[in-house]
């Protein structure tokens, strides 16, 4: 008895940590920016999608070159900007969430302070040749991409917090008495906080060119983003960290709490890399990505759980099991599984915690072992979570029908895998009623 209260101490302690940290205002306004701009990412993997699957299919030579300028340009907007458009988002929703009066400023001061971070020179390669040339002048999408993601992350945070901080010192306000209309004011209250945090970040950038011959955004890439991405985007780091977020959703706290804010910013940024690649036609770097995790370790929803509905349906006779797998089929076959987390219950319920947290670590072992060993293509384009099981393996790996093989073997696996707990949780629900 001992024991069993004091493992729901833990779990609640746990829990209540856990939400905490998600729940942090920076890690909060992380994931609603990344919510804010995943549009442009997904608008990313249409284009793609269609650039190379599509378009071959149906023009060659010079005609395919022409019609794929459209998809180029959906990239030049789109995964080629990644960086320049997350920074001013961060800016706007930190702003927002801290109650900040004027978050557009914000925005638009972290836009200004990323770009002061950028280097003054870049190498460019000349158009139909193998040479390259230094410029001045030229921002390179390189640094405004993927590769600058971290960097708009990590300034956007910033310089919305210094800025915010200096708005607050009222000596620091300029008033120009009533009458003035409330946008001028506001522009002329963080006059003197918008010169002081942009002069800033243009002195850090101007030192570390003059003295070291650097920039924040390749600082920022070698010391910060590249250690963290091959921790959480190495198959065990991923694993880890994603079972963790289910977990707690076991406990009642949405697996996004974890996952939104350590993993999926990582994932994202080999997403959109393996997209670049991909329409360029070169090899695909990476295999882990946020498509790659959801769609074969999140195959009806989180825990994988239409392996569950249809366990349920194939060998379960309890009325109540039925009846919630028939209200949460429909959901579930767009990946939504709230209905049968809560409505099954899995929540707090010890025999559907433990495949509800280990499935879909089973389903993308599995996945990855059919990548590593190229029988199947590696995740090239980025389909919304809500997209159908099979036919979301197909798409994210631009059309490989091997995909949809793996992704019926992972639910063939998982039912079996979840059918003895299945019969356990039963079991214990009909000794309950009783």
């Amino acid at each position: 008895m001992n024991n069993k209260v004091s493992n729901n101490r833990f779990l609640e302690k746990f829990a209540e940590v856990s939400s905490r940290i998600g729940n942090e205002v920076h890690f909060r306004s992380l994931r609603d920016a990344f919510a804010m701009i995943m549009p442009l990412f997904i608008l990313a993997g249409v284009g793609v999608l269609i650039n190379n699957v599509f378009f071959p299919f149906v023009a060659s030579g010079e005609t395919l070159t022409k019609l794929q300028v459209w998809g180029n340009l959906i990239t030049n907007g789109t995964l080629n900007i990644a960086g320049l458009v997350l920074a001013p988002a961060i800016g706007y929703v930190l702003a927002r969430n801290k109650g900040f009066q004027n978050p557009m400023a914000a925005a638009i001061l972290a836009i200004a302070a990323l770009i002061m971070t950028m280097p003054e020179k870049i190498a460019l390669t000349i158009a139909n040749s193998t040479k390259t040339a230094t410029v001045t002048g030229g921002l390179s999408f390189d640094n405004l991409g993927t590769t600058g993601m971290f960097g708009g992350i990590i300034v956007g945070l910033l310089a919305t917090e210094i800025f915010i901080k200096l708005t607050k010192i009222k000596h620091l306000q300029i008033h120009l008495g009533n009458g003035i209309p409330p946008m001028v004011a506001e522009s002329f209250n963080s006059l003197i906080p918008t010169v002081l945090t942009t002069g800033l970040f243009a002195l850090v950038g101007a030192l570390l060119s003059v003295f070291w011959n650097t920039d924040v955004i390749t600082l920022i890439s070698t010391l910060i983003q590249d250690p963290l991405r091959s921790f959480n985007t190495s198959l065990p780091g991923m694993l880890f960290i994603y079972s963790i977020g289910n977990l707690l959703f076991t406990l009642g706290i949405h697996q996004t709490v974890i996952n939104g804010t350590l993993l999926d910013p990582v994932l994202l940024i080999n997403m959109n890399k393996n997209m670049a690649a991909y329409s360029a036609h070169e090899h695909i770097p990476y295999i882990i990505t946020n498509t790659f995790r959801d769609t074969f370790g999140m195959i009806g929803g989180t825990g994988s759980t239409i392996c569950l509905l249809i366990a349920v349906f194939i060998f379960s006779r309890q009325k109540a099991s039925r009846e919630v797998a028939g209200l949460s089929l429909a959901p579930g076959i767009f990946n939504i599984n709230e209905p049968v987390i809560f409505g099954f219950p899995i929540v707090f319920n010890i025999p559907m915690m433990i495949p509800f947290v280990l499935q879909p670590v089973i389903g993308i072992l599995i996945a990855y072992f059919f990548t590593a060993i190229g029988w199947m293509h590696r995740v090239v384009v980025l389909v919304p979570w809500t997209t159908p099981p099979l036919l979301s393996g197909f798409l994210a790996t631009g059309g490989d029908w091997r995909a949809v093989i793996v992704q019926l073997i992972i639910i063939v696996e998982g039912v079996c895998f979840y059918l003895p707990f299945l019969k356990v949780s039963e079991a214990v629900m009909l000794k309950n009623s009783k």
